[in-house]
Order: structure tokens, then sequence, then C-alpha cells
């Protein structure tokens, strides 16, 4: 009951929540001409805009079998920061970052966000343009749409954000983007739309789609605050994904961090989806046969029955050239862009279907748990149980499995896949959707009270 209240209460604030600040009056001595559409759309909402600033212990990874044997650039790559092997303790240390959000609900003392500004941290601490400090709890986050929402402890009665609508965004309108950038608090920086709907791959080699472009400067320390219309209404939320970038921006739109933020409120997590289809890049041999001027796309190898794409009339031979207006450069790619995807949302595909183009409808459909177990065993060879929060236990392994084959048995603990942990069924869920499609995937594995890599072949 107080889940479904809070969440109504957020939905009703991202509707229709007055200015934070369009009552304030200007000082007697400015003279209205200086008071552009610019200045009256900032002093609207710099109020509810915060400094964030994150605070993590970091420790350093000691090797699991000594020496050098996983230079730490590898292990990274693959495990991400702050992971370690049982039994192999690091030096410790404390690291910070900064970064921005902007208040949602004042009431509630809500604010959305980035998740990469907030990954891993143990202790969050929110500054309002006026000075106030606040601590801040997680409520609910999400790495592949890069949202999460805070709560800002004891912030009642603060200033909010309006939302406005990004589905009617114009080319060339005026664009204002208000953060934290290098740490000097409350920035504002101005430019214009320069494109919607644009896909980039990320630095880390995250893949993004339906992007706001804007020359406004965003640069780190931005990510999380908001880009304003010049009416105050908050349009994107500041994306810091390409360093070194020139007068080239990005902002996630609000109306699909509204949708993540509703699911994430809802039930704590946005549910993974899929089209129903699996599927191989397209090297120049596959190119050249089907006539295409480089080696790019998706060439659809098995499409699930009764699934989505099914209904759209995608068969095994199809090649998926783009994607919601996304060139789709490699099976990877594909996989990529679907993560920025809701479910229920349709992602316009263009193929290559009987050798003529044509574009059609893929509705997303949820990701269940099921479909993940039953791909887990017949494409690597593992049925798996939960290992108690630490890890999956293998129950099943095939013999001549993918899996069987370099020596995985029954319980062995699996303790990574493709770079990402594994804590449970749900991170299962995701690391197979995420790589069903990887044709080499990377194991961690503890066996004994030791860890090691594994490498299966598909």
């Amino acid at each position: 009951m107080k889940k479904t209240f809070l969440l109504a209460a957020i939905l009703a604030c991202l509707a229709a929540a007055p200015p934070a600040a369009m009552a304030q009056a200007a000082p007697a001595s400015v003279s209205p001409a200086r008071l552009t559409p610019t200045v009256q759309a900032v002093r609207a909402v710099a109020p509810a805009v915060v400094s964030i600033t994150t605070a993590k212990v970091v420790q350093r990874r000691a090797e699991p079998f000594g020496g050098d044997f996983f230079p730490d650039d590898l292990f990274r790559h693959f495990m991400g920061p702050g992971f370690e092997f049982p039994g192999n303790p690091g030096r410790k240390h404390t690291e910070q970052s900064l970064g921005s959000g902007v208040i949602i609900d004042g009431a509630k003392g809500l604010v959305l966000t980035n998740n990469h500004v907030i990954a891993g941290a143990e202790t969050i601490t929110a500054v309002l343009q006026d000075g106030r400090s606040f601590e801040a709890d997680l409520l609910g986050s999400d790495a592949d749409f890069d949202v999460a929402v805070l709560k800002l402890r004891g912030g009642t009665k603060l200033p909010q954000a309006v939302m406005g609508d990004s589905r009617d965004i114009l080319i060339g309108e005026p664009a204002i983007a208000i953060g934290n950038p290098y740490g000097y608090g409350h920035t504002v920086t101005t430019g214009v739309i320069s494109a919607v709907g644009r896909a980039l791959r990320a630095e880390d080699g995250a893949a993004y789609a339906d992007l706001i472009q804007t020359d406004a400067a965003i640069n780190p320390g931005n990510s999380g605050g908001p880009l304003v219309n010049i009416e105050g209404r908050v349009i994107g939320i500041n994306m810091a994904i390409r360093a070194g970038a020139e007068g080239i921006g990005f902002a996630i739109p609000v109306e699909k961090a509204r949708r993540v933020v509703t699911e994430l409120m809802d039930t704590g997590k946005v549910s993974p989806v899929w089209l129903g289809l699996f599927g191989q890049g397209v090297d120049e041999r596959t190119a050249r046969y089907f006539g295409l001027p480089e080696p790019a796309g998706l060439l659809v190898t098995e499409v699930a029955p009764g699934g989505t794409a099914q209904a759209a009339g995608i068969v095994p031979g199809d090649v998926v050239l783009s994607a919601s207006g996304a060139k789709v450069e490699d099976a990877e790619h594909f996989q990529g862009l679907l993560r920025t995807v809701t479910a229920g949302e349709e992602v316009s595909l263009e193929i290559l279907h009987d050798g003529a183009r044509r574009t059609v409808g893929v509705r997303a459909a949820p990701f269940e748990r099921q479909t993940a177990e039953a791909l887990a065993a017949a494409r690597w060879g593992i049925t798996v149980r939960d290992g108690g929060g630490k890890g999956l236990v293998l129950a099943q392994v095939a013999k001549a499995s993918p899996a069987g084959k370099i020596g995985l048995v029954p319980g062995d603990r699996l303790l990574g896949i493709g770079g990402e942990r594994v804590n449970g069924m749900d991170d299962l869920t995701r690391a197979v959707l995420r790589h069903s499609m990887h044709r080499t995937l990377i194991l961690v594995v503890e066996r004994g009270g030791r860890g090691y890599y594994a490498r299966i072949t598909l």
C-alpha cells in the first residue's frame, strides 16, 4: 500500500509539479531586458538541481593465483572494480566521485540522477543551490538505462522541477544544461537541440539508443543533471559519456526516464526485454552474399515460436540493418540497443527480407526467468540453483555441452558471466539475455574455495 501511494505521488509530481522557483522575483535593480527567457528558465529549475558527492571503499584486488597472471586492466574489464575472489583480500582506500541530480518530488525528497553517478557508493551526499546538504539513500537504479532514484534523508518541502515532454522536441530549439561539472556546482551552459534519436557506443562499450543530442556543454560532473527547454521544463537527464567531446552532449529523454522510474518504484527493477530472435553478426562473406555494402547488421539465425519477432513476420535468414533508427553494427551492438528499451515499447526494425528492404515494428516483451533457465540449459549445458547470495551453484552439467567440454561439474559455484557478477537468479536472467548471441563466454567459477576463469565456446 505504501509503495503504491509513493508511486502515485511520484507520477503526479512528474506530470504536473509547479516550477521550482518560478515565483522568485527579480531584484528591483535588474533591468527587465536582462530577464531573458533563458534566465527565467534557469531560475525555474536551478533550485531543484543538486550537486552529488559519493564515497566508496575500493579494495585493490590480490591475484587469485599470485603474481601478475591476471593483469588489473583485464580483470576489471571482465568483473569490474571492487570484485574479489574468495580468500584474496586487497588494500582498501576511499574513492570519491561527483555528479548531479534533479529533485522530482520535493515533498518526498526524491532525486533523479544517473546510475553511474552513484554506482557502488557507500555514502551519497546532495547539496542544493541554497547550500542545504542532505545524505541520500538509493531507492532503485538500472545500469542499462543509466537511471537512479535517490531519497534525501529529512528532505521535505523542497523545490522540485517540472518534467516536460521529450516527444515534441524541436531541432534547433534552445537547450540548457545545469549541473556540477568538475565540482563547480550549479553551473549553467546553453546551446540548442542538435538531434534526437541518436545512438552511440560509450567508451566503456555500452550501447545507447534514442538519446537527445545537444551542443550545450556536458562535462564530467554534469551527469544526472537536467537538460531544460526554454520554458524551464526538464526534457532530458544529462549523460557525460564521451570524454573530450566538444560541442556534443547527450541526454536521456525524460519520457524514457519517466517509464524507468515507474518500473523502479513499482517493482524495484527494470525488467529485461527481448524481441524473440537470435542471430550473429554479418561478416564480409555474408555481406557479399546478401549484396550489402559493408559487413554490418544482424543475421537472424533463430526465431522463438510464439514470440513477437515471429508475429512481425521475421524469419531466419533475414538481416536486421537498423533498430529504432540506429544502424546495427553486430550482434553485441544489437543487444546493447535493446537494453534501453522497456517492456511493451515497439522497436522499429529495418530488415532485409527476401532481397528487399522493409521496416517492421516488433514489440519488446519481458524476458522471463524461465526463458533464461531454458536457454542456459540448451545453449551452455548448465542448470543452476540459488547459491544463497554467493553466486549460483551448478546443479547439472551436460557432458557433451560447451560447459561440460571444459570440465565444469555439478557443485561448481558460478560467480560471474561475461564480465558481470552473478549473485542470484535475476542476475542469471540478465546475463543469459545479454550473452545469448555470443560465440565465446568468460565465466568466473569457484571450486574448493579457489576462483578461476573459464572460457566456453558455443
